[in-house]
């Protein structure tokens, strides 16, 4: 019998370095009846001898098993080695224990720097899942687009706004799942994202997609899938934005007469004289003495709107209007270039600001009209009435 489990032993130490997971499983099946064959004919005393280089079997001593819940305590006796066992290198002269469960239903991981704790925190969590009733697995992907999809349907989805979740995917879909697909995870190197990286050169989108890939590693390792971020040797220098610059009154002028008789110049208005983000536009309504839209810089997934007033500068351009509908804002870009080449549609957040700042508009009230946060206490304590808005807004005017 010896020879067999030797001989197993040795097989399930090849399997584990090749990577072949449903091979390793195999094997450690067969390994797991004939340790508890072996007990069963009183060859040994106990069928939970583990640790078979990088990949075992955990043994629990009777009084440990006794610790255990009900269910475990029978799986255990009957089935013999179940519980998966690894060590890893995680100093010069230290390793990390992890112990998994997979089976039944139940799915419980734990680590700790050595044996006896890792036992001690498995006992607990099978407690714990037990009492709870967790039986149901949460199968965790291993390969990249698979596992981006998981974490950010499960977990990064409910921290920001719909907005920002509908930009970050069409990016993902167009610059990184393209590379990496369904690629293993532990499989990519620091190569594949610096070769990425540099093929996207020093410009927003190159930062995006750092920010994006980092989400996703930081994720897969506390998911313990990877140990190391690959990101952590890449070379990524950030481009430097550049900040809008303000229109001078004769462009805007110059804007608005020649788009005028068009939908455009409604549109166009209501960007230059409220401040939207351009992806804020489409969520604007006329609300009474307001233009109201949602501010896409919420964050923690929280749907906020903000109020700009109806000021002089853009109240002759909404009579008889009651519904806004814009474009597509690569649209309003196109347009915007013919008449101005030098400007971007950004451009016209920064001339309102400017021209708030200008018209003596309190800071606060500008504020609330851009959707930046008033700072610290004054978020949580500041309410600001609409006729003060309205009062601020009406300065507005030159």
């Amino acid at each position: 019998m010896n020879e067999t489990l030797i001989t197993l032993a040795s097989k399930l130490i090849l399997a584990s370095t090749s990577g072949d997971q449903m091979n390793v499983d195999t094997i450690s099946n067969e390994l797991s009846a004939a340790l508890t064959s072996q007990k069963d004919k009183g060859e040994q005393n106990s069928p939970f001898d583990f640790y078979l280089g990088n990949v075992g079997f955990l043994k629990f001593t009777n009084q440990e098993i006794l610790k255990l819940p009900k269910t475990f305590r029978k799986e255990f006796r009957i089935q013999g080695c179940t519980a998966h066992i690894r060590k890893r290198k995680s100093g010069k002269h230290t390793f990390n224990y992890e112990i998994r469960y997979r089976r039944n239903g139940y799915y419980v991981e734990v680590s700790a720097n050595n044996i006896e704790e890792a036992k001690r925190k498995f006992i607990e969590k099978l407690n714990a899942a037990d009492k709870l009733g967790l039986s149901t697995v949460i199968s965790v992907p291993t390969t990249f687009h698979e596992f981006a999809t998981y974490y950010f349907e499960t977990f990064w989805k409910r921290t920001v706004t719909e907005l920002t979740y509908t930009n970050e995917m069409y990016r993902y879909k167009n610059h990184i799942q393209p590379i990496f697909g369904s690629i293993e995870l532990k499989k990519i190197m620091p190569a594949h994202c610096q070769k990425l990286l540099d093929d996207k050169g020093i410009s927003k989108t190159s930062d995006e997609i750092y920010s994006a890939l980092s989400k996703i590693f930081k994720s897969a390792i506390k998911h313990g899938i990877i140990t190391h971020n690959p990101l952590d040797l890449v070379v990524h220098t950030k481009h430097e934005r550049e900040h809008g610059k303000a229109l001078t009154k004769d462009e805007e002028k110059l804007l608005l007469d020649d788009v005028k008789n068009s939908r455009y110049q409604v549109l166009f208005a209501i960007a230059l004289y409220t401040g939207l983000r351009p992806n804020e536009y489409k969520t604007a309504t006329v609300d009474g003495s307001f233009i109201t839209a949602v501010n896409s810089k919420q964050k923690n997934g929280k749907i906020a709107y903000k109020k700009i007033p109806i000021t002089p500068m853009l109240k002759p351009y909404l009579n008889g209007v009651t519904e806004l509908k814009f474009p597509r804002i690569e649209y309003m870009r196109d347009k915007m270039k013919d008449i101005l080449p030098n400007h971007k549609l950004y451009d016209l957040r920064t001339t309102f600001y400017t021209r708030c700042k200008e018209c003596g508009i309190a800071d606060v009230a500008i504020k609330k009209f851009v959707g930046h946060s008033l700072g610290g206490m004054a978020d949580t304590y500041t309410d600001l009435s609409d006729e003060f808005l309205i009062r601020e807004g009406n300065k507005l005017n030159y």
